[in-house]
C-alpha cells in the first residue's frame, strides 16, 4: 500500500509539473498594440523601439509591422503573453496560423491576343503598374522576367532586390524579398515553382516557343506583360505562416506596389483573427488592389478562403484547350481524357487492364505510395481513382513503381466532368466520372479486359468553355452571407506558365530544349490572371479605387460560355453564383464598364461595426474605433457590385427587404440606364426604383433601391439571377442571390 501511495504521489507530481511546464513552450503570436493618441512616431525605428518595450528579456521580434497592422510577430510562452496582455497599449494577440498555396493560351482565350498572335492593345499592357506577388519565390533568370524593352519602374518604387549579392533584378523584376522565417535560406529563389508560375501568369514577358513536353506550343505572355513584378517570398515548399504573410503585405505596401496578388489561403476565420484580412484591409485603404484565390476545396458549399469584401475572390474555370488523350477498350468503346506526357512511341498496343481497387490493400483504388505492393500490375494499364489526398501525379508514380505501363485516372462522382492535364510519369489519361464508370463496367464484364492509351496532342476550340472546375471552392461566405462570394472566375485549369526546372520523366530530359514551362491547375492560377487584368485597368485609370476596379471586373463579366449557353459546372449543369460569382472575366469590357459601384474605407469600417466589437474593429483598422459614433452598414447594404439577401425564418412575411446602392458614371454623358431583372419566372417579387438612371456628366453619382418581397410558401429556397442596368452602349450586370428560409 505504501509503495502504491508513493507511486501515486510521484505520478501526481509529474502531472502537475507537466501542466505547469506547458506554459513554458514558446509559440508564435501576432500581437496587436495601439499607442496613446498623443504618442507620435517620428520614424519606423521609433515605432519598433516601442514594440520592443513590450518584450520580455532575451526575446526578439520576428517581424515589426508598420503599414498594415499596428503590432508585431514574436515567439512567447503563455506566461509571457499573459504578462504582456496586462501592459498599456496591448489590444489582442492572434496565434500564428499556417496557410497553403492554392495550387499561353489564356491571353487569347480572354481576348487579349489576336488570332494572328499579336497583342490586342485596346486593353493595354499594364504599363507603369507594379504587381506585388506573395508566394514561394521567383526564378529571376527565366526569360519571362526579362527586362528587355521594359521602362524603368515608377519613381515611387522603394523596394529592393535580395538575391545574396547577385544583381539579377531589372526593369521587369524590380524587387525580391524574403519573409519566410521557417526556412534557413534568405534567397527569394523559387525552389517550388508556384511563385514563378503565378508571377509570370500575371505579368510575364512575351516568350516565343513556350511548351511543355511539346504540348501547348506557342508564345507565352503574362496578362499584363508591361507591368513590373516584385516578389515577396512568404512560403516554403508547402506552407506559409500568417506572421510572414502579414510582413510581406506590409513590405509590399511600403515599397509602392499597386496590385497585391496572393494565391494562398486557409480556413474561414473572423476577420480580426485572419491576418490576411487585416493586412489586405490596410492595403485596400491605401489604394492597393488585392486579388486572392478562392481555394481548392470545392465543389462543396461554404468552402471559400479569402472572403473579405475589400479583396477580389477568384474562382477557377477551364479554357477551350485540352491536352487530349483517348482510351480505347477491348470492346471498341473510346473515351477522351487528358495528359501532358504523350511519348512518341506507338500507342496502338493493347495492354491488360486492371482496377487498383481489386487489391486487398485498403484504399488501393487511390494508388497511394506503396498501395500496389503485392498486387500484380506489371505490364498492365491500371485504373486509379482520383482523390483521397493522393496527388494525381503521385498516383501515376506509384503505378510506374509497381511495374505498370499506363494509368487511367478516373474521377469520382463529386468531380464529374472536370479533368486536368498533368505531367504524369508514364502514359496516362485523366477521364471523367462517367467515362471511368463505363471503364469499370467493362472490366467487370470480361475475363480479360484490355485497353490502349492514344495521344491526340493539343486541341483548341473545345467546348464547353469556360466551365467551373470541381476543385474550385464555393460560397456562400461563412463570415458575411450578405456579400456574395466568390466575386469572379478566371482561367485556372491546365494553365501554361514559367517554371524553374524541367518537368516530366527523366527519360525525356533533353528532348525539349528552351525555356522551362509547366501546366498547373488551381485557383492559384486564376487569381494572377485577375491581378494582371486589374493592372490593365489601373494603368488606364490610375486614380480609380480598388473597389471601382473590382466593380468594373464584376459588372462586365460573362454569365454565358463561348457558345452562348449558361456557364456549366463539373456536373454539366448551369453553375450557380456560389461557384461562378459574377461570371467569367471579360478584360475588354472591363476597360469600359459605364458605371461602377465604389466603396470608401469609411464604408468598410461601418460594415465591420455591424459584425464586431469596438476592440475587434480596432485590430483591423489599426486605430481605436468607437462603433457607437459610426454609421453601421449591414452587409447587404454595403455598396457591393453584387446583391445578396437572406430572409430569416423569423422575418415578418408582410415586410419586404430593401437594398440600396449607388453607382458612379465613368462612361459617356449624357446617358440613360434602364433596369432589367434576369430571374426565374414566378420566383419572387422584386422591384427597383427609380425606373431609370439619368446622367448628365461624368463621375455623377445616382442612388437606386431594390425591394425584395418574401415568398409566401413555406419552403426554404435560394433564388439567383441578376439586375442589369442597360444603356445604349453598356450593360452593367449585378448578380443577385436571395435566400428564403423555411417557415
Amino acid at each position: 500500500m505504501a509503495a502504491f501511495r508513493i507511486a501515486s504521489l510521484s505520478l501526481l507530481l509529474a502531472l502537475v509539473a507537466a501542466v505547469e511546464g506547458a506554459g513554458d513552450e514558446r509559440s508564435t503570436f501576432i500581437v496587436h498594440v495601439q499607442p496613446q493618441a498623443s504618442h507620435v512616431f517620428g520614424t519606423a525605428d521609433d515605432r519598433k523601439a516601442w514594440y520592443n518595450s513590450f518584450l520580455p528579456e532575451n526575446v526578439r521580434l520576428l517581424h515589426a509591422y508598420h503599414h498594415v497592422a499596428s503590432g508585431f510577430a514574436v515567439r512567447l510562452t503563455r506566461r509571457e503573453l499573459d504578462k504582456m496582455s496586462a501592459m498599456p497599449g496591448f489590444v489582442a494577440a492572434v496565434p500564428d496560423r499556417v496557410y497553403k498555396l492554392h495550387t499561353t493560351h489564356t491571353p487569347r482565350f480572354l481576348g487579349l491576343d489576336t488570332r494572328q498572335g499579336g497583342r490586342n492593345y485596346s486593353a493595354g499592357s499594364g504599363d507603369g503598374v507594379i504587381i506585388g506577388v506573395l508566394d514561394s519565390g521567383i526564378t529571376p533568370d527565366h526569360p519571362s522576367f526579362s527586362g528587355d524593352g521594359m521602362p524603368a519602374p515608377p519613381a515611387k518604387w522603394k523596394g529592393r532586390c535580395d538575391f545574396n549579392g547577385r544583381s539579377v533584378c531589372n526593369n521587369k523584376l524590380i524587387g525580391a524579398r524574403v519573409f519566410d522565417t521557417a526556412v534557413s535560406s534568405l534567397s527569394p529563389i523559387d525552389e517550388d515553382g508556384h511563385g514563378t508560375h503565378t508571377s509570370s501568369t500575371a505579368a510575364g514577358a512575351v516568350v516565343p516557343g513556350a511548351q511543355v513536353l511539346g504540348q501547348g506550343r506557342g508564345t507565352a505572355s503574362g496578362i499584363a506583360p508591361r507591368a513590373h513584378v516584385a516578389m515577396y517570398k512568404v512560403c516554403g515548399l508547402e506552407d506559409c505562416t500568417s506572421a510572414d504573410i502579414l510582413a510581406g503585405i506590409d513590405a509590399a505596401v511600403a515599397d509602392g506596389c499597386d496590385i497585391i496578388s496572393m494565391s494562398l489561403g486557409g480556413p474561414s476565420l473572423p476577420y480580426p483573427e485572419d491576418s490576411i484580412a487585416v493586412g489586405t484591409f490596410a492595403a485596400a485603404e491605401k489604394g492597393i488592389f488585392v486579388s486572392m484565390s478562392a481555394g481548392n476545396s470545392g465543389p462543396n458549399y461554404t468552402t471559400l478562403s479569402n472572403e473579405a469584401p475589400w479583396m477580389l475572390t477568384v474562382a477557377a474555370s477551364t479554357m477551350d484547350r485540352l491536352i487530349r488523350t483517348r482510351v480505347r477498350l477491348g470492346n471498341g468503346l473510346c473515351f477522351d481524357g487528358e495528359s501532358v506526357n504523350q511519348p512518341d512511341a506507338a500507342s496502338t498496343v493493347f495492354y491488360p487492364l486492371v482496377y487498383a481497387g481489386a487489391s486487398s490493400t485498403p484504399d488501393a483504388q487511390f494508388c497511394g505510395n506503396g498501395s500496389l505492393d503485392g498486387f500484380d500490375v506489371k505490364g498492365k494499364i491500371v485504373v486509379c481513382e482520383r482523390g483521397n489526398d493522393v496527388g494525381r501525379v503521385d498516383k501515376g508514380a506509384e503505378v510506374l513503381r509497381a511495374g505498370g505501363v499506363g494509368m487511367i485516372l478516373a474521377n469520382q462522382a463529386i468531380d464529374g466532368f472536370s479533368t486536368i492535364a498533368d505531367v504524369h510519369a508514364l502514359p496516362a489519361s485523366h477521364v471523367s466520372y462517367h467515362a471511368g464508370d463505363a471503364i469499370m463496367n467493362y472490366i467487370k464484364s470480361t475475363a480479360r479486359p484490355m485497353a490502349q492509351i492514344m495521344f491526340r496532342g493539343t486541341v483548341l476550340g473545345t467546348s464547353p468553355a469556360p466551365a467551373i472546375t470541381s476543385f474550385s471552392s464555393r460560397g456562400p461566405s461563412l463570415q458575411n452571407p450578405g456579400i456574395l462570394k466568390p466575386d469572379i472566375t478566371g482561367p485556372g485549369v491546365s494553365v501554361l506558365a514559367a517554371w524553374p526546372f524541367q518537368v516530366g520523366p527523366p527519360s525525356l530530359a533533353g528532348e525539349h530544349s528552351g525555356p522551362t514551362f509547366n501546366f498547373e491547375s488551381g485557383t492559384s492560377m486564376s487569381a494572377p490572371h485577375l491581378s494582371g487584368i486589374a493592372a490593365l485597368i489601373k494603368s488606364k485609370y490610375p486614380d480609380w479605387s480598388p473597389a471601382a476596379i473590382k466593380s468594373a471586373i464584376m459588372t462586365t463579366a460573362d454569365s454565358t460560355d463561348r457558345s452562348g449557353m449558361p456557364i456549366t459546372d463539373e456536373k454539366g449543369t448551369a453553375a450557380d453564383l456560389f461557384a461562378l460569382g459574377a461570371g467569367h472575366v471579360d478584360p475588354d469590357k472591363a476597360m469600359n464598364p459605364g458605371l461602377v459601384y465604389d466603396i470608401t474605407p469609411a464604408d468598410y469600417i461601418g460594415f465591420l461595426c455591424g459584425m464586431y466589437t469596438d476592440k475587434e474593429v480596432s485590430v483591423i483598422a489599426r486605430r481605436a474605433v468607437d462603433c457607437s459614433a459610426v454609421e453601421v452598414i449591414p452587409d447587404r447594404l454595403l455598396n457591393y457590385p453584387s446583391i445578396s439577401v437572406t430572409f430569416p425564418s423569423s422575418w415578418n412575411p408582410m415586410n419586404p427587404m430593401v437594398v440600396t446602392r449607388k453607382v458612379t458614371n465613368v462612361g459617356e454623358a449624357p446617358a440613360v440606364y434602364y433596369p432589367q431583372f434576369d430571374l426565374p419566372e414566378n420566383s419572387m417579387n422584386v422591384t427597383v426604383m427609380p425606373s431609370s438612371l439619368r446622367f448628365t456628366e461624368a463621375n455623377q453619382v445616382k442612388d437606386f433601391k431594390v425591394t425584395v418581397w418574401p415568398r409566401t410558401s413555406g419552403d426554404a429556397v435560394v433564388v439567383q439571377g441578376a439586375l442589369r442596368w442597360v444603356s445604349d452602349k453598356h450593360t452593367v450586370r449585378s448578380p443577385m442571390s436571395v435566400a428564403f428560409a423555411g417557415h
